[in-house]
């Protein structure tokens, strides 16, 4: 089990409270081995000192059936050592076999994820709630990063669940039979958020949250908006309306693919490995079994914290695939991924960190690569990338077979001093990147201008790359830069760093700042949906930055429902993109807005 004393550092109120602010007032437990012996490993690659396949799951994937005693006990056990442990050690996976449970709430604090294990969500009710409230930060639920839930069907015990969250927090196929708060008990701040692939019966109400972003699912209504509320995909969404209200409603989702997951069959584990859709619209697990393939865990290998880099890349060589059990792995060299349809899948937020400036991962220009459910945190020699998505040069053709990052978060800074100059790059065509957080911390240890420098987030040099669901913050430079052609975003959020000492620390040659979403000079075919970027310059309330974004200025190149933001007239923008767009005001933190760029 993970050490309950690690550190639990309640940070200052900060920037995310003003920014909530303004936007109100606008016991062991019963483990499932799925063990196989080292035959089940494909026989062409099988050696004497073969790596085996599948395995128990370890001490921190806690598997329940409806018999299993002390549920709620151990549920409660885990929350209070999650639940304030922002940069803590724990990691926990909490998994629910198919069945019925009866009166159970089960909180979920830092690092946690929950899901059931079914091929559908109806397969796994709770009749009770799966709760994230704000009470370890004073009702601000604005620092509630990395938790999730997957998978399972919820009849809340008020008729309404409550999901108070910001990012890197995702509700994928879930079905909450009722309704659904966004917010924290007494309405307090919150910023997330993402759904997908999931059917919420009642009502969806934000409150205060001030963006979200919902794909590919089915909803009963939807109550209200703050500053952006994007759509795409979705059976019940709100009618396209930007400004006012603030939604961004596209009816289909242009490429997708659901994220692999767990599941049971038999007295073993499988993983289930959806299919591509193209005009994605509802979810996919309403009709009977979901469309897809699934794997043995048996062809898996399953890794503990500890492991080495050496011997996961071993696994991969002999034609394994990586389930990352709860816990933190250090690299002293890249993992790297070069065949096609490999599933590198994480559990319980499993950490990765890069030692002596490497490349956490590495995938081949291949097809069909699924990474998902992990987080990788900068190390405190600085590495030149941290997750790069093919090779520089990167060319062949993925579109029948993309690659999926999905729900891969990114932190420099935080938990102690780390650095990198390029968090994420992403050179291989077609590659969906569905729902992230790259972010170079603002509060926590090792935080400063130069302690945790990071001067790009996310770089994209493929074709045909297309974000669903895009969350980069802080960085020293450049947020987001594109430079592949006919890129796609649905949904951008972002805040400037914070830190800039003064106006010359960010000034980019004639320009006031670095642009939070930058589209290279020889792109001519690029299109984004939704997307906003806030400035809270609190070290120099004096810094001018002049836009949100850039871009060159094409028939092609094309923008809809853009906003910046001031926060408390910290900073001011004098634009929204290139030239355009009126500057943010005063203290009033009113966005401005471009509905349509050019």
């Amino acid at each position: 089990m993970s050490d309950s004393s690690a550190p639990s550092r309640q940070p200052s109120i900060n920037r995310r409270t003003v920014l909530g602010a303004a936007a109100a007032a606008a016991a062991t437990p019963a483990v499932l081995g799925a063990s196989a012996p080292a035959s089940a490993v494909p026989s062409a690659r099988k050696g004497p000192r073969a790596l085996p396949g599948g395995g128990d799951l370890g001490p921190n994937v806690l598997v329940f059936d409806p018999s299993t005693p002390g549920i709620q006990a151990r549920l409660d056990e885990v929350f209070r050592q999650q639940e304030s442990a922002q940069f803590g050690t724990g990691r926990y996976a909490l998994l629910f076999k198919p069945g019925t449970y009866h009166g159970l709430n089960a909180q979920l604090g830092f690092y946690t994820s929950i899901a059931g294990l079914g091929l559908s969500p109806d397969d796994t009710t709770i009749n009770g709630d799966v709760t994230v409230d704000a009470g370890w930060f004073n009702g601000n639920a604005t620092q509630n990063f990395w938790r999730s839930a997957e998978n399972l069907a919820l009849v809340p015990a008020n008729g309404t669940n409550r999901w108070a969250v910001a990012q890197a927090a995702p509700f994928r196929r879930m079905h909450v039979r009722g309704g659904l708060n966004l917010s924290p008990t007494g309405y307090g701040w919150a910023s997330g958020g993402y759904i997908a692939d999931s059917r919420i019966d009642g009502q969806v109400g934000p409150y205060s949250q001030q963006q979200w972003y919902t794909r590919d699912s089915a909803i009963g209504s939807w109550l209200n908006g703050v500053w952006n509320m994007v759509f795409s995909g979705v059976e019940g969404a709100p009618a396209q309306s930007f400004p006012n209200p603030p939604y961004t409603t596209l009816d289909t989702t242009p490429v997708s693919r659901e994220k692999p997951f767990l599941y049971v069959e038999g007295s073993g584990f499988r993983i289930f490995l959806p299919e591509k859709r193209t005009n994605a619209r509802g979810v996919t697990w309403g009709n009977g079994t979901p469309r897809g393939t699934s794997l043995p865990l048996t062809q898996f290998y399953v890794a503990r914290p500890g492991v080495s880099a050496a011997t996961l890349n071993e696994a991969l060589a002999q034609g394994l695939h990586l389930l990352l059990t709860p816990g933190i792995y250090h690299l002293d060299r890249p993992i790297q991924v070069n065949r096609p349809n490999t599933v590198v899948l994480g559990l319980g937020y499993a950490t990765l960190i890069p030692d002596n400036g490497v490349t956490a991962l590495k995938v081949a220009d291949v097809d069909g690569v699924r990474l998902a459910g992990f987080l990788v945190d900068a190390g405190t020699v600085n590495s030149a990338t941290l997750l790069e998505i093919g090779p520089r040069g990167a060319s062949a053709d993925h579109s029948a077979n993309p690659i999926t990052v999905q729900d891969v978060f990114v932190r420099i800074g935080g938990a102690g001093a780390g650095k990198a100059t390029t968090s994420m790059v992403v050179n291989s065509r077609h590659t969906i990147v569905d729902h992230t957080w790259v972010w170079r911390a603002d509060h926590g240890e090792g935080v400063g201008w130069e302690t945790n420098r990071a001067d790009y987030g996310v770089v994209v040099n493929g074709d045909d790359v297309l974000a669903t669901g895009l969350f980069v913050e802080h960085f020293n430079k450049y947020d987001v830069q594109w430079f592949g052609q006919r890129g796609r975003t649905i949904f951008f959020q972002n805040e400037k760093a914070y830190d800039a000492p003064n106006q010359a620390a960010i000034q980019n040659g004639s320009v006031k700042g670095y642009a939070a979403y930058k589209v290279g000079d020889g792109v001519t075919a690029h299109e984004g949906w939704g997307l906003g970027s806030y400035c809270y310059y609190n070290v120099d309330p004096t810094i001018v930055q002049h836009h949100g974004f850039a871009a060159p200025v094409r028939s092609t190149v094309r923008f809809h429902n853009l906003l910046v933001v001031s926060l408390g007239g910290n900073g001011q923008y004098e634009r929204v993109i290139n030239d355009t767009g009126s500057p943010t005001s005063g203290t009033s933190t009113v966005p401005s807005t471009v509905v349509s760029f050019p």
